[in-house]
């Protein structure tokens, strides 16, 4: 059987997990041909990692989306930012090449997300939401579709990741604070590379301007713990998800790409 390509937009820590699994025989119906990102030389390093671990065919990284995109990829695993995925989503599902995405925080704008809908209907194409550092999405869906239901998400972090965002004060070193209160799209607005998980979460549920966000700051607090609460008339249920890395997100990556070819999917 022929092998599915893929090409990797974002070539950080959980690109590189990707490529590795891929070497070490974890994703034995793919193939991955090309690579982008905003540095080339990223790009190239796993490049060059794939074509130097014999795997019997060609990688090249390229210096533009256009370039990827002209390797009429079966598949682009995009893990850089919900700005990368709304520049390449649309030109991708038109060229024919479905998304594997983290970046699902782009999606909470319903505009976009009706077009991305269309865009891959017209073309035969599909955008698979990866679950990040985040579970539960069946629970989500299936207690959403059954009937009316209430969705919390509430997620703990260290003062660092808060940095460079509006939130962020130099007393949160030391004292514990709630930074931030909103609905989904409020939360991706001020926090773009944060809270995608929250936004993939409303997405699976009752919708991004329904979800009610929450996050807290705490100081020395290394990770994340992101727990996700959903009330209805018969069903309560909590996700309660504590990730002292990002390596999760990247390895939900590799189990929807197997997911997506095998027999059985979990």
């Amino acid at each position: 059987m022929r092998k599915k390509t893929l090409a990797i937009v974002g070539c950080g820590k959980l690109a590189i997990i990707v490529a590795e699994a891929l070497t070490k025989g974890l994703l034995n119906d793919y193939k991955i041909i090309g690579t982008y990102s905003r540095t080339f030389e990223k790009a190239k390093n796993i490049a060059d990692y794939i074509n130097g671990s014999k795997t019997g065919y060609t990688c090249q990284p390229c210096r533009s989306i256009d370039e990827l995109l002209a390797l009429k990829p079966d598949y682009i695993v995009e893990t850089a930012s919900p700005a990368s995925l709304r520049e390449l989503a649309l030109p991708a599902l038109k060229n024919g090449t479905s998304i594997v995405t983290l970046s699902i925080g782009a999606l909470a704008d319903n505009e976009f997300y009706e077009t991305v809908k269309k865009t891959a209907l017209e073309n035969g194409t599909r955008v698979h939401l990866a679950s990040g550092a985040i579970g539960g999405f069946d629970v989500l869906r299936t207690v959403s579709l059954m009937e009316e239901s209430h969705v919390t998400f509430e997620t703990k972090k260290g003062p660092h990741p808060l940095r460079n965002t509006v939130v962020y004060h130099p007393e949160l070193q030391t004292e514990s604070r709630r930074v931030f209160e909103g609905d989904a799209i409020e939360a991706i607005a001020l926090f773009p590379t944060q809270v995608n998980v929250a936004v993939a979460a409303s997405l699976a549920s009752t919708g991004p301007e329904n979800v009610k966000v929450a996050i807290e700051s705490i100081p020395d607090f290394v990770g994340d713990d992101h727990r996700i609460e959903i009330k209805s008339a018969q069903i309560h249920a909590v996700i309660d998800v504590y990730s002292k890395t990002a390596q999760i997100a990247g390895w939900s990556v590799i189990n929807t790409l197997r997911n997506i070819t095998s027999p059985i999917a979990f």
